[in-house]
């Protein structure tokens, strides 16, 4: 399993979350609780935004072990942004390679995933099926998560992000034979404007997520574990959930 971090608010210095904090993102690419594998040295990334208008992220992704690159390091000491993901891959599908590595970008949205879709190498074909040409040839990497991201689009995620979740989920579920494992996934993604997400799990078992707030600034944070501060400041997001968060209206979420 993976570990991730999204924050939106006032624009802050990356390593305000990503690095400093006592339990960041950093650490816990060595050092995660509450995830099967302690280490998550399979890559990572960052995508952010410049502003909150829509305009395309930045994006940087290597498969070094985020501890042992300093350019990480540097770019989170350098960049400031009012609304970035994060991410530090342990592999479940799909070998290590920069394409493979968290975010992904396709066109002004960015996407982060922990989990996996029960067996992929299975339905893989027919789930590439319903991508078009343009989505098809948008795919770079081999993972379920890119997929995923990719088949949230045929299902409308540019006009609605809730009903695209729920029909993508639904697809998922139809071509599905009996499952040798469960459907887990926790998501976060960001069309620039705010953050969207979900937990949704055919176990009621996905990987860990909350949602807090960055105390200097009063901006918005989701971490797979909180990354310090009070533990009374973190607040859970529900399993089967869809959330929105915004800058100004908060988190908001609804059953999926």
């Amino acid at each position: 399993m993976c570990r991730f971090v999204a924050y939106i608010g006032q624009a802050i210095i990356l390593q305000e979350v990503v690095v400093l904090p006592p339990h960041s993102l950093l650490q816990q690419s060595q050092h995660a609780t509450e995830a099967k594998l302690a280490v998550n040295g399979d890559g990572f990334g960052i995508a952010w935004y410049k502003d909150t208008n829509g305009d395309a992220p930045g994006l940087y992704r290597d498969v070094l072990p985020a501890w042992s690159d300093g350019n990480l390091i540097d770019l989170c000491r350098m960049i400031s942004s009012p609304l970035f993901l994060a991410h530090v891959r342990a592999s479940t599908v799909g070998e290590t390679s920069r394409s493979n590595c968290h975010p992904f970008r396709h066109r002004c949205w960015s996407f982060m995933h922990n989990g996996q879709i029960a067996d992929f190498a299975k339905i893989r074909r027919r789930l590439e099926a319903e991508l078009d040409d343009e989505l098809f040839s948008a795919r770079r990497g081999h993972t379920d998560s890119e997929l995923l991201f990719l088949l949230l689009f045929s299902h409308g995620l540019y006009k609605d992000p809730l009903a695209a979740t729920r029909n993508a989920l639904a697809h998922l579920a139809k071509i599905q034979d009996e499952l040798t494992g469960p459907n887990r996934l926790t998501v976060a993604f960001s069309d620039g404007h705010r953050i969207y997400g979900f937990r949704w799990s055919s176990d009621g078992r996905s990987p860990s997520l909350y949602f807090g707030r960055f105390p200097r600034t009063g901006g918005a944070l989701l971490a797979s574990e909180p990354i310090g501060g009070d533990s009374r400041d973190w607040h859970p997001v529900p399993e089967a959930t869809f959330f929105t968060i915004d800058r100004r209206a908060g988190f908001t979420s609804i059953p999926l």
